[in-house]
């Protein structure tokens, strides 16, 4: 069996830290801060952001829909960016740090072309009289996409080292502090449901009342408190130093293995390559993580990386690797089809903040005399919710399932993930429902329906997100090993990503199928009456229920290595290394 080596930590002037002094809720809070901040600032923006597109500048509505999802998609692509730069270069604190004031200029910039009209096109209502309308175009349009996109970067930057540094406060090897990881997930969510609350509620009503330019200066300003926020907590972080380049290693195993395919794998595992050192004073491999892994069955011609032809004395780091090098890649493989898995769940959620915000700013707003509730502030439903539901999950579900089932969790993070992509679906079938009856309404009967018709699909949607995303960020983090725990973080962001960007594809996919003669398709007009989206939502729930069935299956075969699984080392016992939704559903 391998060793293991102790969890290194520093502070902020790269001293090791102290156990009473670094680290802990008391230092994580100041990263929960950042978190409800930074949340706040960007969902101020990205979930009215359509609303923007299509009065301000113009877009036509489809256009309009596209550039939200492109937007959104990219802020999580470049996750990818910040884990990689934090693993192998910064850190997660001077990652945060950099890219916080990155994403405060984006916001200073949006704020001043919505205050500027010279840097918008001129006044025109896209309702009434759409065709007429000035699109924005040269300059006006490449300021607007320079301020978006340096939002996406700095958010997209910040979202993994958010988790990761907050993680990172409770050590493993405490194992009081390892139980802790799972509630400050669920705090963490509770954070972000603040952050997206009050977003949508005040700053959507500020940008509705006083116009874009306020609300955009008011998200800038929030920026700017959760970035001191993250600053304030500086002497008190237990910070994980970086490891040099994460794709270095896993580079190697694969050339290795390619290299090497001929080769037939030893039937001991004693016959691979352990350690670097082959000599007698064997040194364990710590130059990509501090944990040594214990050898698994699957993907086993990756093996073959580790394969010893010349005594392994003389050969190259890209001809030779280790047991534990080989173990890393197949982690890093066995989580892709989860994450894939995932995809179809986020493109629900780009409907959620695009045609869904359209669909309410055609029924009636208006909840008492004088008072209208702004279309994009219905996002707001589930984080209202979700606020005493969170905090009841973790105080009354989770002690309850701890007693039956013996996890420090409750339920596993792939249970959790798998009860959430099923809700999922009854998200689009409500939101199938009501757009159909609010069309009839709207053509047949001459009716505007409430605008309050639509808030089950977000209520809905809201409990599915609460078991998917903590679930997915939880497995993710537990899978992870020490130098790349922000890499894979920012894969669970990748998720919502290509599930932005599918959803763009979707739109022009279905327009082009469903185009004819007479009509341009199911999407293809700026007046929701003349458009079809109660069948796009349809085609949406199918789909959903489609990628359930397939998670199950995928879920089934997954392996957990057996030094990352809390039963520790066992990697003799198969039953140690089954899926979790095979507990879950008993199959």
């Amino acid at each position: 069996m391998y060793g293991s080596m102790e969890e290194v930590s520093v502070d902020w002037r790269g001293k090791p830290c102290k156990a009473n002094k670094h680290g802990g809720m008391s230092a994580a809070i100041f990263v929960l801060g950042l978190q409800a901040f930074e949340m706040m600032a960007v969902a101020a923006v990205g979930n009215n952001l359509i609303t923007y597109v299509f009065n301000d500048m113009h877009f036509p509505l489809s256009k309009s829909a596209n550039v939200v999802t492109n937007f959104i998609g990219t802020v999580f692509l470049l996750s990818l960016v910040g884990g990689f730069l934090s693993d192998s270069y910064l850190g997660s604190f001077w990652t945060m740090l950099v890219f916080g004031f990155v994403e405060l200029f984006g916001f200073i910039l949006l704020c001043i072309q919505a205050h500027v009209p010279q840097l918008r096109p001129p006044y025109c209502d896209m309702v009434s009289n759409g065709d007429h309308c000035e699109e924005a175009k040269g300059y006006k349009a490449i300021i607007l996409f320079i301020a978006l996109y340096l939002v996406a970067l700095g958010s997209g930057c910040l979202k993994p080292n958010i988790i990761s540094l907050g993680a990172d406060q409770f050590t493993r090897e405490n194992t009081k502090q390892s139980k802790k990881l799972s509630t400050y997930f669920n705090i963490a969510y509770f954070a972000f449901c603040m952050g997206e609350l009050i977003a949508l509620t005040l700053l959507v009503w500020v940008q509705t009342h006083s116009g874009m330019d306020v609300g955009f200066g008011i998200s800038a300003a929030v920026m700017g408190i959760g970035v001191i926020s993250l600053a304030s907590g500086t002497v008190l972080y237990r910070n994980k130093p970086p490891r040099g380049s994460i794709f270095t290693p896993i580079a190697q195993v694969l050339v290795a293995a390619i290299t090497k395919r001929k080769q037939i794998c030893p039937s001991s595992v004693e016959m691979l390559n352990v350690s670097r050192n082959n000599g007698p004073n064997q040194v364990f491999d710590t130059s990509f993580n501090t944990e040594n892994l214990l050898h698994t069955n699957k993907f086993k011609f990756l093996d073959k990386a580790c394969i010893r032809t010349q005594d392994g004395k003389n050969e190259s780091p890209w001809r030779l690797c280790t047991v534990s090098q080989v173990e890393q890649v197949k982690i890093i493989i066995s989580v892709v089809p989860i994450f894939a898995c995932t995809i179809i769940f986020n493109t629900i959620l780009a409907q959620l903040q695009t045609f869904s915000v359209q669909q309410g700013s055609t029924m009636n707003t208006k909840i008492i005399d004088g008072f209208e509730i702004p279309p994009a502030s219905l996002q707001s439903i589930p984080y209202i919710m979700l606020i005493f539901v969170v905090p009841l999950y973790e105080t009354v579900l989770v002690p309850t399932a701890q007693k039956i089932t013996g996890n420090d969790s409750g339920i596993t993070p792939l249970q959790r993930v798998g009860i959430g992509l099923f809700v999922a679906t009854f998200s689009m079938v409500s939101a199938a429902l009501v757009e159909k009856k609010r069309r009839v309404s709207a053509l047949h009967h001459d009716e505007t329906m409430s605008i309050f018709w639509i808030a089950p699909q977000f209520l809905i949607f809201g409990v599915s997100e609460m078991f998917t995303a903590v679930g997915l960020i939880e497995f993710f983090y537990k899978q992870s090993l020490e130098g790349m725990q922000s890499f894979l973080i920012a894969m669970t962001y990748c998720s919502y990503s290509f599930g932005f960007y599918l959803s763009s594809i979707l739109v022009s996919l279905v327009n082009q199928i469903t185009r004819s003669k007479s009509h341009g398709g199911w999407l293809s007009d700026n007046d929701l009456n003349k458009d079809r989206l109660d069948l796009f939502y349809w085609m949406l729930a199918a789909l959903s229920l489609i990628n359930f069935f397939n998670y199950v299956f995928c879920s089934k075969f997954f392996s957990y290595n057996p030094s990352l699984s809390n039963g520790g080392p066992c990697h003799d016992d198969p039953k140690a290394r089954q899926g979790s939704l095979e507990e879950v559903y008993d199959i």
